[in-house]
């Protein structure tokens, strides 16, 4: 189902999750001649929820336990402490920690191994196919570029930041010496802690360096059919500041993982 507000008023958010509206807004940017992010166009992206934060370490935990007590092989998962952001995960672990806690929840799970989404995807490493997901599942599962770009500017245009063109320490956490317990730093327009800085964060797509100028990038993209590497957002505590930027776009193995990099999921 589409998240939707038929009298103009915002939906009620699910717990721990920020509503991020509907409509067009401008992805990209051309403040520092980075090509891939280039050229910048408008984008249609429908209504959706995000969590207001990274996935905790006890959040990853908890559904992880649950997941593999029933039927899934979901593997990796670390933090630097108590409520601190998960990270060492796969991108296929976090796809598949994705559909546990859909079900774990009682929701419809986005992520199949086919083209007839029968078959929920529980385990192994599977490149999931943009026609093998059901888009308007109520389950969770990772943005793509476009919603995670939407999300992060907070319904500003055009800036690098989603506060404006600078950064300093006190906007988000980046080039110190680890990660700080999530929701440390100030909210974006929509609700959203984080979006800067502290961790990187996995998305849908695969990387290409020149998928925006293409025809299918403008209403709701999955991004493009097929890849080598999938697309991280949002810079880490390991990160120079200008890899924070709300455009600034990054590529890594699917199946790799390191201690700088984790997620948040969203769902209709």
């Amino acid at each position: 189902m589409r998240v939707t507000a038929h009298d103009g008023t915002t939906p009620p958010a699910p717990p721990g999750m920020a509503y991020i509206p509907g409509g067009p807004f401008q992805m990209g940017d051309n403040l520092d001649g980075l090509t891939d992010a280039m050229p910048v166009h408008n984008v249609q992206v429908a209504a959706f929820f995000m969590d207001k934060t990274e996935v905790s370490k006890e959040l990853w935990q908890s559904v992880q336990t649950w997941g593999n007590a029933n039927g899934y092989s979901i593997g990796g998962g670390s933090a630097n402490g108590a409520g601190h952001p998960a990270h060492s995960m796969s991108w296929y672990n976090m796809v598949k920690w994705c559909n546990a806690r859909s079900q774990k929840e009682g929701l419809t799970p986005c992520y199949y191994t086919d083209a007839a989404q029968n078959v929920i995807y529980k385990s192994g490493d599977v490149n999931v196919q943009n026609t093998w997901v059901k888009w308007n599942a109520s389950g969770y599962r990772l943005p793509t570029e476009a919603e995670w770009e939407k999300a992060a500017r907070g319904g500003s245009t055009g800036l690098r930041y989603p506060w404006g063109n600078s950064i300093t320490t006190s906007n988000a956490n980046y080039s110190s010496g680890g990660t700080t317990p999530v929701g440390s730093y100030p909210a974006n327009g929509y609700g959203l802690f984080d979006m800067a800085g502290n961790i990187w964060e996995w998305t849908w797509d695969w990387y290409s360096g020149s998928y925006y100028g293409s025809p299918e990038s403008t209403d709701n993209p999955p991004g493009p059919a097929s890849g080598s590497d999938r697309v991280l957002r949002g810079g880490s505590w390991s990160t120079v500041s200008s890899n924070c930027r709300a455009a600034f776009r990054y590529s890594y193995s699917p199946g790799g993982s390191y201690y700088g990099l984790g997620f948040r999921p969203v769902r209709r």
